[in-house]
């Protein structure tokens, strides 16, 4: 029978926030997938758990994904984690959990932190609809590309940023979407946690003056929704067609274009109802 694995998520700084549930998961899996095995040493010297890791990140992600598939086909079961927070998001387990779904291996998660979220939660934005964008590229080209496609995006979006790179993605952001509000979040968790409430602008003048440390999360509102327009209704714009007729003696046509311009209406649509009501002559037709 095959083995399992299980998606942890680790503390993203104070590791108070280790559940039970994630405990006793890495203490009862045969081995652990960490994205640093260093890392991955820490937290489980801290806890005092005996486990062997394998290392699965970036690089080694194919050729590590078909061995881990293996061992828990072969019934092993196998504990993903990362450096801080869920695997998978902005990580490369997403490729381990797409192996297993395909080889019918079960994946189970094992839920905790997650460092785009807990800063939606301290934002003060709206997160009602978000959309996680991760880290930027460094890439000019696809760079530019990803921030034109977010121009007109409506929901608050989610970046992940590092502080040597924190002022270029503020400045870049500005260029792109304009000067909108943003959460930036530092260090979240951590003793030296810090959430700054302000504009892209004020961001970057901010950073240009004091050089940014410690992981940021960039949460930037959406694209402001456009105003509804409470222009007049059809027979309020039929009497001011009807007004200009009467007190300028001009043709028909005349008299839409001005209503047409005025509230920025399609001419055409705009004259064939007023052509129903006056006639071409420009007087009501129950009068002719």
């Amino acid at each position: 029978m095959p083995g399992k694995l299980y998606v942890v998520s680790t503390p993203i700084g104070n590791l108070g926030d280790f559940s039970p549930r994630a405990l006793e998961t890495l203490r009862s899996v045969d081995f652990i997938a960490a994205e640093d095995t260093r890392v991955g040493a820490k937290l489980l010297n801290h806890f005092d758990i005996k486990k062997p890791q394998i290392s699965y990140f970036e690089h080694n992600r194919r050729q590590k994904g078909e061995l881990l598939a293996r061992r828990m086909e072969a019934g092993e079961s196998c504990a993903l984690i990362t450096d801080a927070g869920t695997p998978a998001v902005s990580d490369p387990g997403t490729d381990l959990v797409a192996i297993c779904a395909e080889r019918g291996i079960e994946v189970v998660s094992v839920p905790g932190c997650c460092a785009a979220v807990a800063a939606l939660s301290i934002s003060g934005m709206d997160c009602g609809r978000f959309t996680f964008e991760g880290f930027l590229s460094t890439s000019k080209k696809s760079r530019r590309e990803h921030l034109e496609e977010l121009r007109t995006e409506k929901r608050t979006m989610v970046f992940y940023e590092a502080p040597h790179k924190l002022l270029r993605t503020l400045s870049d952001l500005l260029e792109t979407l304009g000067d909108r509000p943003v959460a930036l979040c530092r260090e979240i968790t951590k003793l030296h946690e810090e959430v700054v409430r302000t504009t892209l602008a004020q961001a970057v003048a901010q950073y240009t003056e004091t050089p940014p440390r410690g992981e940021f999360v960039l949460v930037v509102a959406g694209a402001p929704q456009p105003t509804e327009s409470t222009g007049p209704d059809e027979e309020e714009l039929m009497a001011e067609i009807g007004g200009i007729l009467f007190a300028e003696h001009c043709g028909l046509m005349a008299a839409v274009r001005r209503v047409s311009s005025r509230y920025g209406l399609p001419k055409n649509a705009l004259y064939q109802k007023a052509l129903r009501l006056y006639g071409r002559g420009g007087e009501p037709e129950a009068d002719r």
